[in-house]
């Protein structure tokens, strides 16, 4: 069984109204001692006139997290970790020399 950890390492926003910008998130996945980390960023264009905009000081991680899945998709994310953790599971090559 794969445990997943998703985060929102850092966000970038707009001084003058406080939108975010940019979310730097990572999601790790572990299986036993085997770990696989995907890190990437989502970029937004916050409208403060929007009804649903919230102020940056409102902001919890879990909805910038339900932004960056709206995005990225978690599932797929989930995907690419799970073919990580297998290929280190069950190597299909190695390196090295015979000597």
């Amino acid at each position: 069984m794969i445990n997943y950890t998703w985060n929102i390492k850092q966000l970038e926003r707009n001084i003058v109204d406080g939108g975010v910008i940019t979310a730097h998130w990572e999601a790790i996945g572990t299986q036993n001692v085997y770990t696989a980390v995907v890190r990437n960023t989502c970029s937004f264009t916050p409208n403060p006139a929007d009804t649903d905009f919230i102020p940056y000081d409102e902001l919890t991680e879990a909805t910038v997290l339900g932004w960056v899945w709206e995005q990225v998709g978690k599932t797929d994310i989930e995907s690419i970790i799970s073919t990580k953790l297998d290929a280190q599971i069950n190597p299909q090559t190695e390196s090295g020399t015979p000597w």
